[in-house]
């Protein structure tokens, strides 16, 4: 991207996803069963959450210019995510509940081949603590990777809009 790395990451720290209406497509078929659930009167934790997004992770930190990290907790695989709160990056750290697993999505900076440009990356890593979380969550991401991997790719294309179009941002 044309930007400096400070653009791209107060980008990043501005992403809400709510605009791209394919992504919330997506959530809504991501959501689709426990949101039925819901109507039919079974009990699940969508009843008081709207539908997910980027507003359910938690800032874990920002290495100056070069990288930010967002943290999630939950049982993904069930229906209503399964989400546990989390305050901020201690509390993420420390927790360590069985069967939850702890979900990082983590943006970096690196200089471009040319003069004014940044290499932006994005990475999901996944912390499963024990056995049967691994289990659980294994076929969910399979099952699920392609979309996310199109999901961030939406959400780099996004940065890029947003840093073209506001070019003074910076911290």
């Amino acid at each position: 991207m044309r930007a400096t790395p400070a653009q791209v990451l107060d980008a990043v720290s501005q992403l809400t996803a709510e605009h791209d209406p394919l992504v919330q497509r997506f959530l809504q078929i991501r959501e689709a069963p426990a949101r039925l659930a819901l109507r039919l009167g079974l009990r699940n934790a969508l009843a008081q959450r709207p539908r997910f997004g980027l507003h359910e992770f938690t800032l874990l930190g920002r290495t100056g210019d070069s990288e930010i990290a967002y943290g999630l907790i939950g049982r993904f695989w069930r229906s209503d995510f399964g989400l546990r709160p989390c305050a901020d990056g201690e509390s993420f750290q420390r927790f360590a509940e069985s069967g939850t697993a702890r979900l990082i999505l983590h943006f970096s900076c690196e200089p471009g081949e040319r003069e004014g440009e940044v290499r932006v990356q994005t990475e999901t890593r996944v912390h499963c603590p024990d056995r049967r979380s691994r289990l659980l969550f294994t076929p969910y991401w399979l099952a699920i990777r392609p979309v996310s991997g199109l999901i961030r790719r939406r959400l780099l294309r996004d940065i890029q809009r947003r840093v073209s179009e506001h070019p003074q941002l910076s911290h």
